[in-house]
């Protein structure tokens, strides 16, 4: 397992067949900045590497035996809230991924990625970015309003105007780096408001801060 950089990000690679699992841990273990420090062949697993290793970013098949990725995301981003999860499927289309998605994951990937792809996703979901294009956005939107799911959000009120302009730039998918250039502020700025817009709307990824500002009505 790659450790040649000073700090890498370490991650957890969870799928239920051998040659994909390994195939992905390779992938991801080959880019000097990461290190893929376990592996796991089913939901249980995975939360057990999960606590041992407290890893910067899940990588997550969502269909598993004993515990699926859906359940096994809900765990990690409750009791630990300083993984990321990224979800693997194999349709785009998947209903499980927008339960996943709406549990916590930060986003979600079709399995037969590219290596290069597979690498830029794992440091994207590292850095607190969400990987969810329009087409997945309108439709986990969609999929939220159907099912009348989103509680209301109080702490709404409570943000500060600059808290609320970053919402929105999240909700209209801006990376950390593209809301500092549009707002003219640091990434570390960008990221304690992001915190605190986390922290008030009770949300666990910027997934759900883009469902919060829709059902919220703040964007359409």
């Amino acid at each position: 397992m790659t450790t040649d950089a000073p700090n890498p990000t370490s991650v957890v690679v969870a799928d239920d067949q051998p040659v994909v699992l390994a195939g992905l841990a390779a992938m991801i273990d080959s880019a000097l900045d990461l290190a893929v420090v376990a592996t796991a062949s089913d939901g249980e697993a995975l939360l057990s590497e999960v606590a041992r290793h407290r890893p910067d970013v899940a990588v997550v098949d969502v269909r598993m035996p004993r515990l699926d990725g859906i359940g096994a995301t809900r765990r990690i981003c409750r009791e630990y809230p300083d993984t990321h999860v990224l979800i693997l499927t194999t349709f785009d289309l998947d209903e499980y991924v927008y339960d996943a998605l709406l549990a916590g994951a930060s986003g979600f990937l079709l399995k037969d990625v590219t290596a290069p792809r597979l690498i830029e996703a794992v440091r994207m979901i590292a850095d607190g970015s969400m990987l969810l294009g329009p087409t997945a956005t309108r439709r986990l939107v969609h999929e939220v309003a159907a099912r009348s799911a989103t509680a209301p959000h109080p702490g709404m009120n409570d943000l500060s105007d600059r808290e609320r302009e970053v919402l929105l730039a999240v909700a209209r998918g801006l990376s950390n780096a593209e809301i500092a250039a549009e707002l003219t502020v640091s990434e570390n700025t960008v990221k304690t408001h992001i915190s605190q817009v986390l922290r008030k709307l009770d949300a666990r990824s910027r997934v759900q801060l883009v469902i919060a500002a829709y059902d919220h009505g703040l964007v359409r």
